[in-house]
């Protein structure tokens, strides 16, 4: 009968530790009144009570630091931080030693086959301590020290500590690997497998909105809602939430007010997010103008930014995220478009006012010749030539047209009627609820 031989106790001892900042204590208040059986035992009680903050026994947050209990939660965005150590825990010394510890995301290690092929070695080769982080889309230095090891001598040890952005959700898996060679020439070697999950802490939806806000743009501006939801289970402090536009537009952030001459953000002094709360974030794009002076350019998809959130968690951790470069579907003004450069806000009852309108071919190959027409609504009425021939325009060109127009019907009126045909291909193009202007009677003055 075949007999294995007993299991050879190894020389070298390997520690893994997450290194993560502790937390304050919490206790649950008992109290009662005066009154009651117990008095005031419980209330002594409570402010004997070490943990607890003098003068504020009743609070569940104490004074005292709690060190972590377990590995805890690693969210997208923050800081990986471990402690490697190697220790000599036998009377020899021991020489050769090589430690691998690459990380893998679970679909990378599925994927590779194997969890040592990116190490980081200490040790012999090189003579240098380094530290690779292997990821599904590259491979990084994550050493400490560059210090060389040629032995390591009895109650000795050789540790490190690495960081990591954390990049990527899913499972991680943290492979530690030892190989040494004993006084003898034996070779020895040992692994040990770390697997943690990488969860999501925020939810981030973002809406578009396109409006006509500035009279003298050819291109509409864009307001972009960003809705931040913390999907945690701890408060964070937003720090930081930025839109970092693309290179075609500039941005305004609509996510404060001017107080006494001072920004006053309007969210409050307090710029906490509790667990499944959300937070609307506005911002207002505007194009620049050497690609808002050219019609075509801005038609389709186009790259508004991405981005930017830093918070930061019990005792200051600090978490990051950026998301990926945000689109949006530009909308579509066909051949012709026609906008508002200039038309009041109010009006006097059946007496004319002006508007100037600039129409602009957003053709890059084709010259229009057009014809202006003006039908008459049931509130607005114009007042001038229909049928007025306007000439040719150019691709890419635009030109600045002066109407006079009155309304018969008090209220919030429609501008509607114009209608634009290009002679060339017979086409007409229909301008419908351009506008809107308050009419009101001639006896009220209306403020120029």
């Amino acid at each position: 009968m075949e007999v294995n031989p007993p299991k050879q106790e190894h020389l070298l001892a390997l520690k893994v530790m997450r290194l993560t900042k502790p937390t304050l204590f919490t206790n649950i208040p008992v109290t009662c009144e005066e009154k009651d059986l117990p008095g005031d035992l419980f209330n002594q009680l409570m402010r004997d009570d070490p943990s607890t903050v003098n003068g504020a026994e009743i609070l569940m947050l104490g004074e005292m630091l709690t060190l972590p209990q377990n590995f805890g939660n690693i969210f997208l965005g923050e800081t990986f931080s471990s402690y490697i150590s190697v220790h000599n825990d036998s009377n020899q010394v021991v020489k050769d030693i090589l430690v691998k510890a690459p990380c893998y995301s679970g679909e990378q290690e599925k994927a590779s086959g194997s969890c040592l092929n990116r190490p980081y070695i200490f040790g012999r080769g090189d003579r240098r301590k380094q530290a690779d982080l292997q990821t599904s889309s590259q491979r990084l230095n994550l050493s400490a020290s560059n210090a060389a090891v040629a032995e390591l001598k009895p109650d000795c040890c050789i540790d490190d500590v690495i960081h990591h952005e954390v990049k990527e959700i899913g499972t991680h898996i943290l492979v530690c690997a030892v190989s040494y060679t004993t006084q003898g020439g034996e070779k020895m070697y040992f692994r040990k497998f770390f697997k943690f999950q990488v969860l999501k802490p925020l939810d981030v939806k973002t809406k578009f909105y396109n409006a006509e806000s500035d009279l003298s743009s050819v291109t509409d501006e864009v307001f972009l809602e960003a809705q931040i939801q913390n999907i945690t289970t701890s408060p964070m402090f937003m720090e930081k939430v930025s839109l970092e536009p693309s290179i075609m537009y500039n941005v305004a952030e609509l996510n404060s007010v001017n107080q006494a001459g001072e920004c006053v953000t309007t969210f409050g002094s307090r710029a906490y997010l509790q667990p499944m709360d959300t937070r609307q974030y506005l911002y207002c794009l505007k194009p620049k103008k050497e690609f808002a002076e050219k019609a075509g350019i801005i038609k389709g998809v186009t790259v508004i930014g991405k981005l930017d959130i830093v918070w930061k968690t019990n005792l200051g951790e600090r978490g990051r995220l950026q998301t990926s470069q945000l689109q949006r579907m530009a909308p579509g003004y066909g051949d012709v478009r026609l906008s508002l450069e200039a038309i009041p806000d109010t009006v006097n009852l059946e007496e004319p006012f002006h508007i100037t309108c600039k129409i602009t071919n957003c053709s890059s190959e084709r010259t229009m010749d057009l014809v202006l027409e003006m039908c008459n609504t049931s509130s607005i009425h114009w007042c001038g030539i229909s049928g007025r021939q306007l000439g040719k325009l150019h691709p890419s060109s635009s030109l600045c047209l002066a109407l006079t127009l009155l309304s018969s019907v008090q209220g919030l009126q429609s501008v509607s009627g114009l209608r634009l045909t290009d002679t060339f291909l017979k086409r007409t193009y229909e301008y419908d609820d351009i506008a809107q202007v308050c009419v009101v009677s001639s006896a009220i003055k209306v403020e120029s």
